[in-house]
């Protein structure tokens, strides 16, 4: 679909920006890879002492833009807030207590203080554009959920006494399933037909508390198609625009890795013909969830990175810690706390550190029992 006549790409184009959708997205469809930046970290590993005064090493078709580390992190919160709601409803606990709003009032904050990082970097207005429409939709999706559930949904919860039905278990189920999906994939591959051909088919629709069955019933069809039928549009116009994004991220590695342990994809040379200098190599690592594990188990082998996506810069790194914990030493610098609002004494915290000091970074998380949530990976 790469050669549809210009007019229809427009056409496509502006469909995509008009009916967003809440989740991540695939990168692709904010903007085309910028060249990665040339700046050098002071804190380079010591074994590759002679990589300090090289180029960029990674081929350019492998780059991404630095201040994409930062960018990507509205879009991956639009993964932390369903799986901080999967892991709220599969604890039995009331959707109408949920903090909906909370969840937007988070995600504008996040998204203006990367825009404050990112404030040096030529304007990447394709990704602007693209967190704009995804934080834009999931303000008015959230803002309808708020009020629904602070209402009707309320009213159904007190009909039933708190009781759980059948159907507030499968929307707990659905959404474990989404945020597993999404943790690998854009938002809009997700199947929202199979959920609610389960819940007409394999959800027995008599039983106790039948309005609190029948509310939700209509709640999540609703929810389920609509998000189906924005799913099929958003899908149609990214394949007709935009080019698949890469499922690897280039990395520059001090020296050849060893075994990873089981369950992770192995360790791949990227290109034969680019040599850095003894002993580093270049690989390609599984990208977005994947890449936080994969660098892990490498750190964990005492390596350390030169480069990611082509950058030396900073890479900016979400752990998840008790409320008012000290930040990290070194070169990690704050970028932005944000507390878990349904785990009350538990934080999010953003920070921004070299590439050439995020291994031992996450060995010092590990040795503190800190829990990294995510990597930016570009």
């Amino acid at each position: 679909m790469r050669h549809l006549p210009t007019v229809i790409k427009v056409l496509a184009l502006t469909l995509l920006v008009a009916v967003g959708g809440s989740g991540r997205t695939s990168e692709a469809a904010a903007s085309a890879p910028a060249p990665a930046s040339a700046s050098v970290s002071s804190a380079v590993p010591a074994a590759v002492p002679a990589l300090a005064t090289t180029a960029v090493i990674t081929p350019e078709p492998h780059r991404r833009g630095e201040e994409q580390t930062f960018l990507t992190y509205p879009e991956w919160f639009l993964v932390h807030g369903p799986a901080e709601l999967a892991d709220y409803l599969n604890a039995q606990r009331p959707p109408s207590g949920f903090p909906w709003w909370g969840q937007v009032e988070q995600f504008w904050q996040g998204y203006a203080a990367v825009t404050r990082e990112t404030a040096a970097y030529p304007f990447n207005a394709g990704y602007h554009a693209m967190v704009f429409v995804i934080g834009s939709s999931t303000t008015v999706e959230y803002g309808l959920r708020q009020a629904y559930e602070s209402t009707v949904g309320f009213l159904s919860e007190a009909s039933a006494g708190g009781a759980v039905t059948e159907e507030d278990a499968l929307a707990a189920r659905v959404a474990q399933r989404y945020v597993d999906f999404i943790r690998v994939d854009p938002w809009y591959l997700f199947d929202f037909v199979a959920p609610m051909r389960e819940l007409w088919t394999q959800v027995p629709a008599s039983g106790p508390h039948l309005l609190r069955k029948w509310e939700r019933r209509f709640l999540l069809t609703t929810e389920y198609g609509l998000k189906a039928a924005y799913a099929w549009l958003i899908g149609l116009a990214t394949s007709a625009v935009y080019d698949p994004a890469k499922p690897t991220t280039a990395v520059v590695l001090s020296a050849a890795p060893g075994p990873l342990p089981a369950g992770l994809a192995p360790v791949l040379p990227l290109d034969a013909a680019v040599k850095p200098a003894a002993p580093a190599v270049l690989v390609a690592l599984p990208r977005y969830r994947a890449f936080m594990f994969h660098a892990q188990a490498l750190a964990d082998q005492g390596l350390d990175f030169f480069e990611i996506a082509g950058n030396r810069g900073p890479i900016l790194v979400s752990v998840l810690q008790p409320t008012g914990s000290a930040l990290p030493g070194g070169a990690a610098r704050k970028v932005l706390v944000q507390p878990i609002i349904t785990r009350p004494g538990q934080e999010r915290l953003l920070v921004a550190l070299p590439v050439t000091g995020l291994a031992a970074q996450l060995r010092q998380w590990k040795a503190d029992k800190v829990q990294v949530e995510h990597i930016y990976d570009y």
